[in-house]
């Protein structure tokens, strides 16, 4: 039998098997989940995108200003 694949916990680099067992794949455990998700909440992780992107994306859904 082949050995699972492991990947780091983004949070803290711990080793982490990935198969269908490991409840908070890619993450070792609920702590780091959190800490990840409360990162995203706090903007600390961003999706880089130019600064005009979101003017772009959503200027059908609103009248033009006059």
């Amino acid at each position: 039998m082949s050995q699972p694949t492991t990947v780091e916990c983004p949070t803290c680099g711990a080793p982490v098997e990935w198969t269908s067992e490991s409840k908070y794949r890619p993450f070792c455990s609920d702590r780091c989940k959190l800490i990840d998700l409360g990162a995203w909440a706090s903007e600390e992780h961003k999706i880089p995108v130019p600064p005009d992107a979101e003017d772009e994306m959503f200027s059908g859904d609103f009248d033009p200003r006059h």
